[in-house]
């Protein structure tokens, strides 16, 4: 279970802070939008589509929109999702950023 969720704003600017304990996984989805994402803490592996690489931080990462990726903590991590969005509603967030496969694509 992942321990914290914090949100960050600036202008047109978002950042999502996760800290994730050892084991855990976020869950695999894709964004609208190509983003940065920034290892903070610890040791990762991100598979972006089919791909899996490990970082251990500092290390900053973009992810392609439309791309499926996954964050798996190696160790305790401090994980960022930096957006280039104006929302600042933070019950809106997800549905902003995050696409949903169409009938098509799920096949």
């Amino acid at each position: 279970m992942i321990s914290a969720i914090t949100h960050h704003f600036s202008d047109n600017l978002y950042a999502k802070e996760t800290h994730i304990p050892a084991g855990q996984a976020l869950m695999q989805h894709k964004h609208k939008f190509s983003h940065l994402s920034i290892v903070a803490q610890g040791t990762v592996e991100v598979t972006v589509d089919d791909e899996t690489k490990v970082y251990m931080a500092p290390a900053c990462i973009e992810v392609e929109k439309g791309k499926n990726h996954r964050v798996f903590a190696l160790t305790d991590a401090i994980w960022y999702c930096v957006h280039s969005i104006p929302e600042k509603d933070v019950s809106k967030i997800d549905e902003v950023l995050i696409r949903i496969n169409s009938p098509e694509e799920e096949v």
